[in-house]
């Protein structure tokens, strides 16, 4: 399976872990993508909302993203920049927890997690590592993430 151009717009419900919705809408940027979209959901009795917008390069490696969210505990921004060799900083401050992440992971979005899978895109059986900058709902705060993907069939399960 090869990745072809994403669409104009994509939306799907949570479910299991969180009850919620995410729409997402992408467009070309020079040779990369810019992604808005915004998620909603309720996740242990808390609800939050979280809208983004996400600069991608053209191997879909993110290179800034601009979030912000509210919840009970109120409304909180972040600004997340990255150089595209895996140097990162949050809010104007390095952040070398991050070092060698190529990806934004949003706790809140489970499109998020179709950016290593593009941008790895690899064969049937194959594994790599993708650590990302992992972005909480419901403060915003940004962590690293260690993660691994596995491709598991040709219709693109990992």
């Amino acid at each position: 399976m090869s990745f072809s151009v994403p669409p104009v717009t994509a939306a799907w419900q949570h479910r299991d872990a969180r009850q919620g919705f995410e729409v997402a809408f992408f467009s070309p940027a020079g040779r990369g993508y810019h992604i808005r979209g915004c998620t909603t959901a309720v996740e242990d009795g808390q609800a939050w909302m979280i809208s983004y917008a996400i600069r991608l390069d053209e191997t879909w490696t993110t290179r800034s993203a601009r979030i912000t969210g509210r919840s009970a505990s109120g409304l909180h921004h972040a600004r997340v920049e990255a150089d595209g060799q895996g140097r990162w900083r949050v809010d104007g401050e390095v952040a070398s927890h991050l070092d060698g992440c190529l990806d934004i992971d949003l706790a809140s979005s489970a499109m998020t997690n179709a950016l290593p899978v593009h941008r790895l895109d690899l064969p049937i059986g194959a594994g790599a590592a993708a650590p990302a900058a992992y972005v909480r709902a419901l403060d915003l705060s940004v962590d690293r993430l260690d993660q691994d993907y596995v491709r598991t069939t040709d219709e693109g399960r990992y």
